[in-house]
């Protein structure tokens, strides 16, 4: 995939991932990199359990970047309720 649509893949995964777990956005720029490190985790997650990973734009690469940026926003949170970020 292309950085554009890495881009594009990342916004949509951190805006909805975002608005999963905290109701509210964190703000575009957050919301690219929580989903850009999402779509990492979310792909090396699902690797690791013997599926595919990030395999383009498509429904199953945001579901698994989506997931991903979940995992991601949930741990940023506890860290930040804690100080640490």
């Amino acid at each position: 995939m292309g950085i554009i649509a890495w881009l594009v893949l990342g916004l949509l995964a951190g805006f909805i991932a975002s608005k999963l777990v905290n109701k509210q956005g964190e703000g575009m720029l957050m919301d690219i990199v929580l989903g850009i490190a999402g779509a990492f985790v979310g792909g090396f997650v699902a690797h690791t359990l013997g599926y595919e990973g990030i395999t383009g734009f498509n429904v199953y690469s945001i579901l698994i970047s989506v997931l991903g940026a979940v995992l991601v926003l949930v741990v940023y949170h506890a860290l930040a309720r804690r100080g640490a970020v």
